[in-house]
């Protein structure tokens, strides 16, 4: 798998604990642990724009999101 296919692969699973955080089990989660959750979002999508550029790595992270998170 390429570095870019992990970094999306992790970028996905982060929107997916923010989901989670923000309904079911955790509908109480803090403010912190959401915000934890778009700070490693903004980090992976650093990494992923050092590899294909900026504006293909927004593309990729805001797809992510509203996939998983609507």
């Amino acid at each position: 798998m390429s570095e870019v296919a992990l970094l999306r692969q992790r970028i996905e699973m982060e929107c997916e604990a923010m989901r989670q955080a923000m309904q079911g089990f955790r509908a109480t989660a803090s403010h912190d642990i959401i915000n934890h959750q778009y700070s490693a979002i903004g980090g992976l999508q650093e990494r992923l724009a050092d590899l294909v550029g900026e504006r293909e790595a927004a593309m990729i992270a805001v797809e992510a999101y509203i996939q998983i998170i609507g």
